[in-house]
């Protein structure tokens, strides 16, 4: 059979069961879906406008392997004024998504046989990426931290064959903010064992301190750092499939060419678009997930569950109970109650389940009274 002739690694890949419990929940009658992480708003007019101006203006053809220059200039001045980063135009690459930056970033870095550091809970692309390249991810659990990274705990996950590790803060799937502790223990790792550090930095713009460390943030460690970005979370563009890679410009100019071969270019019409978007004041989308977050967060303590108050993104990450299966619960909740969250285990995190508060407010008021009178009745 030819099937048996694939590579290999195509068979260590498991589908997604975000999507899977998306599409039970799609399929129960008047199923009240806080599941996929995607803002319910609509992008903004401007963007919108930006992008019909664009193939107005036949911008339909061919453009620069890594994004309009125009762009990468405007992704530039946006980095340094919002974060202080100092990424010239020629050091980011604009991609297909944050998806394609992280393929890039693990995929120019890691070696068959290196190891990748990935604390959970995680986002279940970055495990499946580094098999993908033939990497052992190595799972370092910070359930017991609060969610946060500890030194002792990252240090003992190191060996000889470490090449990176992954930082998604706020991370996805509990809303954490990593603390100053655990971005110095991450810099004190890659400084000490010379590792690259992945920051995915999709959910930074929808904080709700203004105190947040980030270790993409540290400049002396800027030649260990891929900064991660996307389009698709803060501006409610996921349908848009833009984001960038911004790296230290002797590493991007190796890393431009799995872009190059790939993709080879992000779509004309958007790149106008996504100027406008970096334009945009997120503040009124960042007021209603925190409103929808303290809402949720009372409510799921008053039903009893243990949770983390997170300081960002539009996630609550629930303690379901030791010894409860996090899959069989998310599908009884499906079928008995009609309100859908994702189990813990797609994260790496048995006993817990991701709620996504990105949804309009009455879709999550009716959820959370749904889930309370579920779990009344046992």
């Amino acid at each position: 059979m030819m099937r048996d002739r694939l590579d290999p690694a195509l068979f260590s890949l498991r589908r997604s069961m975000i999507r899977e419990f998306s599409a039970l929940a799609s399929a129960a009658p008047d199923c009240v879906r806080l599941t996929l992480g995607e803002p319910s708003e609509d992008t903004p007019a401007a963007v919108r406008q930006a992008a019909k101006d664009a193939l107005d203006g036949g911008q339909t053809h061919y453009i620069a392997n890594n994004g309009a220059l125009s762009l990468r200039r405007a992704i530039s001045e946006f980095e340094k004024e919002r974060f202080g980063h100092t990424y010239a135009p020629d050091e980011i690459i604009v991609t297909a998504g944050a998806t394609e930056a992280l393929f890039i970033a693990l995929r120019g870095v890691l070696s068959p046989g290196d190891e990748i550091i990935i604390p959970a809970p995680a986002f279940v692309l970055y495990e499946q990426q580094a098999l993908l390249c033939g990497a052992k991810p190595v799972i370092v659990d910070t359930t017991a931290d609060g969610f946060q990274l500890r030194l002792d705990r990252l240090a003992a996950a190191v060996t000889e064959r470490t090449k990176a590790i992954v930082i998604n803060s706020p991370n996805n799937p509990t809303g954490v903010v990593y603390d100053r502790e655990s971005a110095d223990a991450v810099c004190q790792i890659a400084a000490e064992r010379n590792i690259f550090i992945i920051c995915d930095d999709v959910y930074r713009s929808i904080v709700y301190r203004d105190d947040c460390p980030a270790v993409s943030d540290l400049e002396e460690y800027r030649e260990n750092i891929l900064l991660v970005q996307s389009f698709s979370k803060p501006y409610a563009m996921t349908g848009w499939r833009m984001g960038y890679l911004a790296c230290h410009e002797s590493i991007k100019e190796r890393l431009e060419l799995i872009h190059q071969f790939i993709t080879v270019s992000t779509p004309a019409p958007f790149q106008d678009a996504c100027i406008a978007a970096l334009a945009q004041d997120v503040g009124s989308f960042v007021a209603a997930y925190r409103r929808r977050r303290d809402t949720a967060l009372a409510a799921l303590r008053g039903m009893g569950l243990d949770v983390v108050t997170p300081d960002g993104a539009f996630y609550l990450f629930p303690c379901l109970g030791e010894g409860v299966d996090s899959a069989a619960f998310c599908r009884d909740l499906i079928a008995r109650a009609g309100v859908a969250l994702t189990p813990g285990v797609c994260f790496g995190a048995e006993g817990y389940a991701r709620l996504s508060y990105a949804c309009d407010d009455q879709t999550l008021l009716t959820g959370l009274d749904r889930l309370s009178k579920y779990l009344k009745k046992g």
